[in-house]
């Protein structure tokens, strides 16, 4: 089930990217005192009290603007709030209420969605009586917060979580294999689709940007059910001119939530850029199997060497998913397009592969007897013992007399011995160290 998206709107400069950053745990948004410098949306996932969810930060609206920057800002922002399902307005409480918070507060009654208010700014508790002229936007009971002091967010969360829909229990079909296929724009997804399904099932066009939702399209081969989802090119931010296009970047991470295996599509005949390595680490953030497929080899001038060197290259560039296959095609000729569902199988296998606790402490004794874990300032690292406590992707617990000697290296060294013994092509491992007495 896809996450609940949760949009930050407001006025420039009131602090929305320093809340969104606090919300986000990361330091993604540039926070600056100038209006205007959150100009694209910004996506990140968030958590709270087991509450997943998407949040967009917007950039500051300003209605009426002439300027085509702030005219694009405000379609931006319209769009974040037309897809999200809580919009979190964010008012500035040392300026106090001004005619544009009241501007963006009358787009926001149009929009019919729940509105949660937050004060930003509240330093200090005699600063809470800024907050009552706040009652008169309508939306009821305002939310003291400082996103420099961390105040007030747990109050803020609540309210926001408490407006999501009911949890409900995912029921999962094991026979059926989610396929998300990702990747710039006009690397040929569609056309990958199309060549897997043997026919035009998708629009197919060589113009950038052509599809712009994720399209689900179910089929089956071999006794085995699929879902494609093609979803909308990423296109890296700054570089995107249409706001149908940015729409599309959060179906694109909604589909690799969603998914059980995402093909990340290459251009073999441009090659690698750094939008490829962002677009693959959404992938591998979230934790899903991934295969890297090479699109457009046909018209790759090649010798014997080529597939190798750009493998290995592919190796270099994307070290954080050496795990992930990978296959060269041409959707064009349809060039070993075949491969792809056997390597989907075998990833899909890898990532809901559970090992009972026996053999897998059996493999772990074997590496420490090979290799004994570090020490430090006369303190060795003991492993206790190892479970799995997950799939999708595997996740294993290492319990160990003291968790801070864990060096990230011996750690490593451990997930190589776990895919040596059992393979895991294709899906990220998760290793978890806790003290014994954690358990």
């Amino acid at each position: 089930m896809s996450k609940p998206v949760v949009a930050l709107v407001g006025r420039p400069n009131v602090g929305k990217s320093t809340l969104f950053n606090r919300i986000a745990q990361k330091r993604i948004a540039i926070v600056e005192d100038t209006p205007g410098v959150t100009r694209d949306r910004i996506y990140s996932t968030a958590e709270w009290l087991n509450h997943k969810f998407h949040i967009i930060d917007t950039g500051g609206i300003e209605i009426g603007a002439e300027d085509e920057i702030l005219v694009q800002i405000k379609h931006q922002a319209e769009l974040a709030i037309d897809e999200s399902d809580v919009i979190v307005f964010v008012v500035d409480g040392k300026t106090g209420l001004t005619p544009a918070d009241k501007e963006v507060a009358d787009l926001l009654y149009r929009s019919k969605k729940p509105v949660v208010l937050a004060v930003n700014k509240i330093d200090n508790k005699k600063m809470l009586d800024e907050i009552y002229e706040f009652y008169s936007l309508g939306f009821g009971d305002p939310y003291p917060v400082s996103g420099v002091h961390l105040t007030g967010l747990g109050d803020l969360l609540d309210a926001i979580v408490s407006h999501f829909p009911p949890q409900e229990e995912e029921v999962e079909d094991d026979d059926v294999i989610r396929v998300a296929l990702i990747g710039r724009p006009n690397v040929g997804k569609s056309s990958l689709v199309n060549a897997i399904l043997g026919e035009e099932r998708v629009i197919v066009s060589n113009v950038a940007g052509t599809t712009r939702d994720a399209i689900d399209t179910p089929f089956s081969t071999e006794d085995q059910d699929y879902i494609l989802v093609d979803t909308a090119g990423m296109r890296k931010r700054g570089k995107i001119y249409e706001t149908t296009e940015k729409y599309s970047v959060l179906r694109a991470l909604k589909a690799i939530d969603d998914a059980d295996v995402v093909l990340v599509v290459l251009d073999g005949y441009t090659g690698i850029t750094e939008q490829d390595k962002r677009i693959a680490g959404y992938a591998h953030e979230a934790g899903k199997a991934s295969i890297f497929v090479i699109n457009k080899w046909d018209i790759v001038e090649k010798n014997d060497k080529t597939m190798h060197q750009f493998t290995q290259k592919i190796r270099d560039e994307f070290q954080f998913m050496t795990y992930a296959p990978v296959v060269f095609v041409s959707a064009k000729t349809k060039q070993r397009v075949h491969k792809i569902l056997p390597l989907v199988n075998e990833v899909a296998e890898a990532h809901s592969m559970r090992v009972s606790t026996s053999i897998l402490n059996d493999v772990i004794a074997d590496a420490i007897m090979m290799t004994p874990p570090p020490s430090d300032k006369g303190k060795r690292l003991k492993i206790k013992y190892v479970t799995q406590v997950a799939v999708k992707p595997p996740t294993f617990v290492i319990f160990v007399n003291n968790k801070e000697l864990m060096h990230f290296s011996y750690e490593r060294y451990l997930e190589n011995k776990l895919r040596e013994a059992f393979g895991f092509e294709g899906t990220p491992i998760r290793l978890i160290t806790r003290d014994t007495e954690e358990s």
